[in-house]
């Protein structure tokens, strides 16, 4: 069923962000029915509207110099928007910054939001492109002036009434039905939250009851991702199980992928949720290290991860939870590459000059016995641990990996020393509190290890260079 009262809404503001960007015009298209009243207003901004802004949309600084701020529209603006459904283009945005407007207010809103440009790729799955404008060439509606908003609102309508035309009630209905759905709450939560939730990378929380950290999340899309958890709660028993125990929520914004990834693992190792498994921390973490004992012969040497120089060393093979997977590891290596287990360490020889079990049954080349050189043996060892080999770190000190999201205009340095994780910062103060603390903080982790290497390794990131050893 679609709802009755509609409000199709178009904004122009002062820049993207609704945080801290501001409405400069108001456009409304109040419908119901064949019912139609439209309301537009200019807005002060009560501050200075950058140029290419101004050019973009033909509002400047004088045009709203002597428009009321918002606080003064806000009343009947909340008024025409009461109990009907929002359809703007590019919804989350204009609904943005309108809660956010009301929220400088202290007052709250929350409205049913409709995206055309979503309703758009559900019910013309064949076209590429669904912005404004394109769906105005490709249906054929009524063109104007494109900067000005209250044009916008005009063509939206038109567009909804050409998908009440050509798609018929029932899959319109439909395509509403499936993006305003939402999804099943636990009973404790409140549904505020979901509207709360912001649209960007970051870490979401789970608490259950007295407080107990059940589970850590990350997405590069908070909103999207934890709605998701609640939608499958009824086909996923997993996903049911720790829906009907959440009873709080509260979630950590970061300004990249990379942000939510490294925080994601911290606090899973610092808190060790419940329902957590893949990220916990292995106090036994181990490493093959590659020891020359004479020129020519090398043997390898399990050492703990505490005791491993992942900093300076150039033969570090392999990061194992525990003891028993790194000789399993070996054990596997040996037997896809004819290595001698007892050259390995993995076999004591049943008396001198006796060959390995290997050897007997044809799996060995004999380098217990003498039938290959220990040298020969040892390279091709070296070429087997290839992929496994671990990368010294390649800088000489402390580091920072800059993320950065235009939008937003946001920036998050994460400082990193010797695979590392000392923290992340968003200003020059605190990346230096950092620094000034860091040989406390931190310990040597795989996952965060894999984490930077992956990212260092691909050469997408920006880095600067903070201090030398």
């Amino acid at each position: 069923m679609i709802p009755a009262r509609l409000a199709f809404i178009a904004l122009e503001t002062t820049g993207a962000n609704p945080l801290r960007d501001r409405i400069t015009r108001i456009d409304v298209l109040e419908a119901e029915g064949d019912r139609v009243a439209t309301w537009s207003t200019l807005v002060n901004p009560q501050r200075s509207i950058p140029e290419f802004i101004q050019q973009v949309n033909g509002i400047r600084n004088e045009t709203v110099v002597d428009a009321p701020p918002f606080a003064q529209v806000a009343a009947e603006l909340a008024d025409r928007l009461h109990g009907r459904l929002l359809i703007a283009r590019h919804a989350r945005f204009n609904y943005g910054f309108v809660k956010s407007e009301f929220q400088r207010l202290g007052k709250s809103f929350r409205a049913d939001v409709l995206c055309t440009v979503r309703l758009s790729r559900k019910l013309f799955p064949a076209h590429q492109k669904h912005k404004l404008d394109s769906l105005m060439i490709r249906h054929d509606l009524a063109t104007g002036d494109r900067c000005r908003a209250l044009t916008d609102v005009h063509r939206l309508w038109q567009f909804w009434r050409l998908l009440q035309r050509d798609c018929g009630e029932e899959a319109l209905a439909e395509a509403v039905r499936q993006q305003l759905e939402r999804p099943s709450l636990p009973p404790h939560l409140d549904p505020a939250l979901l509207d709360d939730l912001p649209e960007s990378p970051g870490v979401y929380l789970f608490y259950g009851d007295n407080d107990a950290l059940l589970y850590v999340g990350k997405s590069v899309n908070l909103r999207q991702r934890v709605r998701a958890h609640f939608a499958s709660d009824l086909r996923d028993y997993k996903e049911m199980r720790l829906s009907q125990q959440v009873h709080r929520m509260h979630w950590h914004e970061t300004v990249g992928e990379l942000g939510a990834l490294l925080l994601e693992s911290r606090l899973v190792k610092e808190c060790q949720p419940i329902h957590n498994r893949r990220l916990r921390r292995s106090s036994d973490l181990c490493t093959w290290q590659w020891v020359q004992v004479v020129p020519g012969e090398c043997r390898l040497t399990l050492v703990s991860g505490q005791a491993a120089d992942f900093v300076r060393s150039e033969g570090l093979f392999g990061l194992f939870a525990n003891r028993r997977e790194a000789t399993e590891t070996l054990r596997e290596m040996a037997a896809a590459h004819q290595l001698c287990p007892i050259i390995l360490g993995l076999e004591r020889p049943a008396r001198p000059g006796r060959p390995c079990f290997a050897h007997q049954v044809g799996q060995c080349r004999g380098a217990c016995v003498g039938k290959e050189a220990l040298g020969v043996h040892s390279a091709r060892m070296l070429s087997a641990l290839t992929k496994l080999k671990l990368a010294a770190w390649p800088y000489p000190g402390a580091i920072g990996i800059v993320e950065r999201d235009e939008l937003r205009e946001v920036e998050e340095v994460h400082v990193v020393n010797g695979w590392r994780h000392l923290g992340s910062a968003r200003s020059e103060t605190g990346i230096q509190q950092i620094l000034l603390g860091q040989s406390g903080q931190g310990r040597f982790d795989r996952d965060t290890y894999r984490l930077l290497a992956a990212h260092l390794g691909k050469g997408r990131v920006r880095v600067r260079l903070l201090s030398e050893r």
